[in-house]
C-alpha cells in the first residue's frame, strides 16, 4: 500500500517551532520511524507552505491513501477541502496538538467533514494511529 503523509504550513519546522505543543523530533527523523515500523507501506512524504502546492501533489492520485495535516490551512481552506471531497481513498486528517484546546479559530476544520477520521491531540503518534487504522 502507497501511503502519502501530507502536511501544510510551518509543519518544516517540527523540532524547532514550539517544541511544548509540537514536539521537539523533527519530521524527516519520525519518518524515519513509521518507514521502519511500517515495512510494508511505501510511505510518501510531501510537505509545503503553498497551498496550491498541497492541492497540486494530492491531485497526482499516485497513492493508496493519505494522511494530511494541512496545518492552518485546516480553518480556512475550502479549496483543500474540495480537493479532499473528490478523493475516492481513505484519508485521515491528523493534528499533533489538540485543536480543541487552542484558540477559538483553531477549533474549527473545514477540512475534516472530507476525510474518514480525524486524529487530534496524539503528537507525532497521531501519524502512526493512523497508519494502523489502513
Amino acid at each position: 500500500m502507497k501511503v502519502l503523509i501530507i502536511n501544510g504550513p510551518n509543519l518544516n519546522l517540527l523540532g524547532t517551532r514550539e517544541p511544548e505543543i509540537y514536539g521537539s523530533i523533527s519530521m524527516e527523523e519520525y519518518l524515519e520511524k513509521l518507514k521502519s515500523e511500517f515495512p510494508s507501506y511505501e510511505l510518501g512524504y510531501y510537505q509545503s507552505n503553498i497551498e496550491g502546492e498541497l492541492i497540486n501533489r494530492l491531485q497526482e492520485d499516485n497513492f493508496d491513501a493519505v494522511v494530511i495535516n494541512p496545518g492552518a490551512f485546516t480553518h480556512y481552506s475550502y479549496a483543500i477541502a474540495d480537493c479532499l471531497k473528490n478523493i475516492q481513498k481513505p484519508k485521515i486528517e491528523v493534528h499533533i496538538s489538540n485543536i480543541y484546546k487552542r484558540e477559538e479559530f483553531r477549533q474549527k476544520s473545514v477540512t475534516a467533514t472530507y476525510t474518514d477520521a480525524v486524529l487530534s491531540g496524539f503528537g507525532l503518534q497521531g501519524y502512526r494511529l493512523a497508519l494502523l487504522s489502513f
